[in-house]
């Protein structure tokens, strides 16, 4: 992103709210228990502004001029395992999304070719164990949209195999099989395929993902799922009825299925004025001929621009808070985590500017009386359990039952 908008290093200096005693207890606390982080679009941002060529956003080096995330910001945010998010825009379609997709599973295995000192490729929750213990950043993958699999188990089990970790059922627009939460509703929820999408995945041992998805989904997979679902980057609809959250009837039904809703930091997600604000700069864009995600140079001087002439409502660290607070008390401790969505947003929350700021979210929930041990659960634990859970009930199913054929 754009420096008029995401300052250099500014989550890395402590937030004055908690002084450097608290900050350097959450610090301390992310060197045993470090941050895993659902959902972090840096492969989208790097095919956006340099088609993938590395030389040109060294991450090795400071990166905050153009990204959210670089490596030294990822070490000092106590970041020990992140899912990359192999995301195409839900445009593509047929063998262009999926094709697009293995273009971008292709930059994260660049990545880790190319800084092997910091990121290491991770498969299973031992592999993120390993990492931790070896200090290094366990790379994990996600696909954003079911649109990716050409509604082709197939083309799912190809995914897996080539490490996709969890599948988002849709992005902003319904799929031929599942409704979005950001689309007119067409199934009323899972189709028959869908429910099948559902079942290969827990077969395989690849996380279902109901961030995006219609709370008709959310029931949906939950009726079906044998294994653990998450919210790779969804907050409290409590809290901010934006229809990308969480309902609290979904969020009482995880610990029943083991499942964990790991809370966002986008604003228009987490802070209500910021939602219709949110809702022009957008429009902004589109009447700019611009798509309302993108976050190119050309786009974010039109959100400069914008936001010069509207104030923007900002949220903060309390704000993420609230909704952790919330979702902790609706779903229990053992069931939250966190996903930024860093570099798939083109605003952020301050004192979470960017990848460096988890240790000012650690400090906030300190300052509010959160145990040392419930916050391992929300950095480190429940996420690293969700996955082994999954692989259990995989082991299970894959001895009971062959590869689903099914089709639309």
């Amino acid at each position: 992103m754009t420096d008029a908008l995401h300052a250099p290093g500014a989550s890395g200096a402590p937030d004055a709210r908690h002084g450097s005693g608290r900050i350097a207890e959450a610090r301390e606390l992310l060197a045993q228990h470090p941050v895993v982080d659902g959902h972090n679009d840096l492969p989208w941002a790097l095919r956006e502004q340099v088609r993938y060529d590395l030389a040109q956003r060294d991450l090795a080096g400071d990166q905050s001029a153009h990204l959210h995330t670089d490596i030294p910001r990822l070490r000092a945010g106590g970041v020990g395992a992140q899912f990359w998010s192999v995301y195409v825009r839900s445009s593509y379609a047929g063998d262009e999304a999926v094709s697009a997709t293995l273009e971008q599973i292709d930059a994260v295995a660049q990545l880790i070719d190319r800084y092997p000192g910091h990121l290491v490729r991770a498969l299973t929750a031992d592999d993120m164990e390993a990492a931790r213990a070896d200090g290094r950043i366990a790379s994990l993958m996600g696909a954003e949209g079911g649109h990716s699999i050409n509604n082709s188990l197939a083309t799912l089990r190809s995914l897996h195999r080539l490490g996709v970790r969890y599948l988002t059922l849709t992005h902003n627009d319904n799929v031929d099989w599942a409704d979005s939460a950001t689309d007119e509703p067409r199934h009323g929820g899972l189709t028959d395929f869908g429910r099948e999408v559902v079942r290969e995945m827990n077969r395989i041992g690849m996380l279902v993902d109901l961030s995006h998805v219609a709370p008709t989904t959310m029931r949906d997979a939950l009726d079906v799922s044998a294994a653990p679902v998450i919210f790779s980057h969804s907050s409290a609809r409590a809290v901010c009825d934006h229809p990308r959250n969480v309902p609290d009837e979904v969020l009482e039904r995880l610990p029943a299925n083991g499942g964990v809703a790991m809370a966002t930091f986008v604003p228009k997600f987490i802070l209500p004025a910021a939602v219709e604000w949110t809702l022009a700069a957008d429009e902004n864009l589109r009447a700019h001929g611009l798509h309302h995600l993108d976050t190119t140079p050309a786009a974010m001087a039109l959100h400069r621009a914008f936001e010069q002439a509207n104030p923007r409502p900002v949220a903060t660290a309390a704000t993420v808070a609230d909704h952790l607070d919330h979702m902790r008390e609706v779903a229990g401790v053992d069931h939250i985590g966190i996903g930024g969505d860093y570099d798939g947003t083109a605003f952020t929350p301050s004192g979470l500017d960017d990848v460096s700021g988890y240790p000012n979210l650690i400090a906030e929930l300190l300052g509010r009386g959160w145990s040392r041990a419930d916050l391992a659960k929300l950095t480190w634990s429940n996420a690293v359990r969700a996955l082994r859970d999954a692989e259990a009930v995989a082991r299970d199913l894959s001895a009971a039952r062959g590869p689903s054929n099914a089709v639309i």
